[in-house]
């Protein structure tokens, strides 16, 4: 398993835990940021990117929107 795959997996079960924690205190905000880091989680390692690249990635296709 590569790292980026194992960084990936563990954002995952972390956002689960977040998303369970946030059920118990009704946290509506920490419900939504458990969500958010299990769907990045997911990208990780579908694409085999850390966050930091696929962040740059998608700042980069949001900055070329812009120019249209």
């Amino acid at each position: 398993m590569k790292t980026s795959e194992f960084k990936g997996n563990l954002s995952i079960e972390k956002a689960k835990l977040k998303q369970k924690f946030a059920s118990l205190t009704d946290d509506d905000l920490l419900l939504e940021e458990g969500r958010a880091e299990e769907i990045s989680g997911k990208h990780q390692s579908m694409l085999f990117q850390t966050e930091e690249e696929l962040d740059k990635i998608i700042s980069t296709l949001s900055d070329g929107d812009r120019n249209l």
